[in-house]
């Protein structure tokens, strides 16, 4: 029996992210990984899927031996496997529920190693009902105290910016990637990301923005609109169906504010989709 185009891309996605996280245990001098429990996520079905049993597995396996295109980078790995199913939109009245569901299981959350050092799980702010959603990279010093994302000086910038657009603070939704705070800050890894893509996934689905904003170049490669190398913002990409557009994070603006201008224009196409207008000029 033929794997059907869609369940190969999946099988490969999944090869290629086991091979990355075996990579990283290697070089951190593991020999293996740990087996966690299973926890189902409170979007899924019931419906348990059918075993993965040993032929399934051999005839799977062959059949990956056919021709195979270039793997892409892990970042494009996890993006693939978040875009893979798009979710039906949820009802509003089941929305507020799914996400405080999701944010209890996220504090518990030890899928990867970000949990051993943080204060607070940091999951979203804003509306579960808002019709724009910003995406960032992972939480800082002050979201980790705090336990809110975009708090700190570049949550100050980012609520100058959706006043700018016409919405007041709590108005639209706002998470990052990674729900506990990197060590230093750094960019978050591939299989942190794809750890909390378990989160990410859900969280988006139960909002279901008309729009999301990426900001910055690593949620813009996580939501699978931007490539490793080359330009990447200020053009329309799409994530589950829902228009996305990367712009600069805001702690990039703080640092070099010149480029304060172009992300304005980023959010002005994200406005005239809209059919918004902005309430004043953005500082």
């Amino acid at each position: 029996m033929s794997l059907t185009p869609d369940l190969r891309e999946e099988l490969r996605v999944l090869l290629q992210a086991t091979r990355s996280q075996l990579e990283f245990e290697r070089a951190c001098g593991s020999s293996g990984v740990q087996l966690l429990p299973y926890s189902r996520a409170p979007h899924e079905l019931a419906t348990p899927a059918p075993p993965l049993t040993a032929p399934r597995v051999a005839r799977a396996a062959q059949d990956l031996e056919s021709p195979r295109r270039p793997e892409p980078p892990a970042s494009n790995a996890i993006a693939s496997s978040i875009n893979a199913q798009p979710a039906a939109a949820i009802p509003p009245e089941e929305r507020v529920h799914r996400l405080e569901v999701l944010a209890h299981e996220a504090a518990t959350c030890t899928a990867c190693v970000l949990h051993e050092k943080r204060q607070k799980n940091v999951f979203a702010r804003g509306s579960a009902l808002a019709e724009i959603a910003f995406v960032g990279e992972g939480p800082g010093r002050d979201e980790d105290i705090q336990g809110l994302p975009f708090v700190g000086a570049a949550g100050q910038l980012l609520d100058k910016m959706v006043a700018a657009m016409g919405y007041g603070r709590d108005d639209v939704y706002i998470c990052n990637v990674v729900k506990c705070r990197p060590p230093e800050n750094r960019t978050p890894r591939p299989e942190e990301m794809l750890a909390c893509s378990r989160y990410l996934v859900p969280q988006l689905d139960c909002v279901a923005p008309k729009y999301i904003v990426a900001l910055g170049r690593c949620a813009a490669q996580a939501l699978g609109v931007a490539d490793v190398t080359g330009p990447w913002r200020g053009r329309f990409g799409a994530w589950r169906g829902i228009p996305v557009m990367p712009t600069y994070h805001p702690a990039f603006l703080l640092r070099s504010p010149e480029f304060k201008r172009v992300v304005w224009e980023d959010l002005q196409q994200v406005m005239g989709r809209l059919g918004r207008s902005a309430k004043r000029a953005e500082s």
